[in-house]
């Protein structure tokens, strides 16, 4: 088969797209907050970790810390505990922590509203400097790209990159800008309904016809 064009890929990305927000009205972030920085400190906790044990952690978090001021002026030890059924425990901590302080002694306390601003951040890479822009203010400076997004992305066909930095910079070039937000929740919440990890059901999928990665008729109920 002809490779194929970045003409036709877009075109199919838009129709993917369409079907996504058909099937997933409801699509958006999962992690629950309500300032822009509980959701900077809900998505350094979520890095190894699912958005549901999060959401699990956080309620009493948010209480005990309610504030950049509180989480900047936190035990480090007592903090760690706070913390600790997310996983890497000492290294958030330490992210959260610190990046209050940065906050409130470079930034007045507000959290920017530029990618190169808020990867300055302990803790803050482009994945979760894009999630607190698209998130938090609606600005769609780059495409999310977690495990779902870029394993999903590569069966559909719109990157075959490995990376999560090399896989945004594809899906760039075929999703058009004001899309970059929906689209990794709509793949988020597609990885978990149907397009599951260890055993994808293809089988009834809605993007099937769309997904060069699509399993033939039958595969996905064998590998059960």
């Amino acid at each position: 088969m002809p490779a194929e064009s970045l003409k036709d890929k877009k075109a199919r990305a838009s129709k993917i797209l369409r079907l996504l927000r058909k099937h997933y009205p409801e699509a958006k972030c999962s992690l629950n907050f309500q300032t822009t920085h509980q959701l900077m400190v809900a998505t350094i906790l979520s890095a190894q970790c699912t958005d549901e044990r999060v959401n699990m952690v956080t309620p009493a978090l948010f209480e005990k810390y309610p504030d950049i001021k509180s989480f900047a002026q936190a035990d480090l030890s007592e903090l760690e505990k706070d913390i600790y059924t997310t996983g890497f425990y000492s290294n958030k901590a330490k992210a959260i922590k610190n990046s209050a302080r940065q906050l409130l002694d470079e930034y007045d306390g507000e959290i920017p509203k530029e990618l190169d601003e808020l990867v300055k951040l302990q803790g803050v890479g482009r994945k979760t400097g894009s999630v607190i822009l698209g998130v938090g203010y609606g600005l769609a400076e780059g495409v999310v790209v977690d495990t779902h997004v870029g394993r999903i992305s590569r069966l559909l066909g719109l990157s075959r990159e490995k990376t999560p930095e090399k896989v945004e910079r594809d899906l760039m070039k075929v999703i058009p800008q004001k899309d970059w937000i929906d689209y990794s929740h709509l793949l988020i919440y597609h990885g978990r309904a149907l397009c599951v990890a260890r055993r994808p059901d293809c089988d009834r999928c809605f993007l099937r016809r769309l997904c060069p990665g699509a399993r033939p008729p039958g595969a996905s109920a064998k590998k059960k």
